[in-house]
């Protein structure tokens, strides 16, 4: 690794946490981390001519974390299995029903709009979690790239509309808030969960796992369908 590329690991890293800093004061959607990170390092690569290699060859271990970080998710799971028992069969029932929407619905959609059959394997992923998403990408031969912005589009998406979802139905179950954040929108909607309380976000935690298990287990399948 350069100096070039720890420097660039350094202002990634800087970058992120000062726009966390600000979104804390100021949660509005255009200041979400999620979005403006991405956006300021391919400004910098752009403008500095620097090339994709060399600015992964020191941000490479930010994204190797992402399989780490989930893993941790484990950590509430543990604190709160009682309730997880007590839920189970409703969450599992859930969670299956919400990840075949949205399977079918993408495929739909994509079908729709007659889109390449690789577009199509990433967009059936949108909601699964980033490194598992990845992972089944690479197995089936798809585009990682595509798939990553599927998946952060997907999060983003659901940092707004699911917490405007849960005030417009009154929906005050944190078992059901947890489910409906967890599926849809996997590790941004655990983070916006955790906001509403730890059970919360300790089922989106859950919801956001069993999603990626079923993917792992169901969209090989679905692609030789395809």
């Amino acid at each position: 690794m350069t100096w070039l590329s720890l420097g660039l690991l350094l202002f990634t890293m800087a970058v992120y946490y000062g726009i966390k800093s600000l979104y804390r004061r100021k949660p509005k959607i255009y200041l979400s981390p999620l979005l403006l990170t991405p956006a300021v390092v391919i400004v910098l690569l752009l403008k500095g001519d620097i090339p994709y290699e060399t600015y992964n060859a020191g941000a490479h271990w930010l994204t190797d974390m992402i399989g780490p970080a989930t893993i941790a998710l484990a950590v509430p799971l543990y604190k709160n299995v009682a309730l997880l028992r007590k839920y189970a069969v409703e969450i599992m029932a859930s969670v299956l029903v919400g990840s075949a929407a949205g399977v079918a619905t993408s495929v739909w959609i994509a079908k729709g709009l007659h889109l390449d059959v690789k577009i199509i394997d990433g967009l059936v992923l949108r909601s699964t979690t980033t490194p598992i998403a990845i992972a089944i990408t690479d197995m089936i031969g798809g585009i990682p790239a595509m798939t990553a912005l599927f998946v952060l589009v997907t999060g983003l998406l659901g940092t707004v509309v699911g917490p405007m979802l849960i005030r417009l139905f009154r929906i005050r179950s944190g078992v059901a808030q947890g489910v409906l954040l967890g599926t849809s929108a996997h590790t941004a909607g655990t983070t916006t969960a955790f906001e509403f309380g730890a059970v919360s976000g300790t089922v989106s935690s859950i919801s956001m796992l069993v999603t990626a298990l079923l993917a792992l287990v169901v969209v090989p399948w679905l692609v030789l369908l395809l």
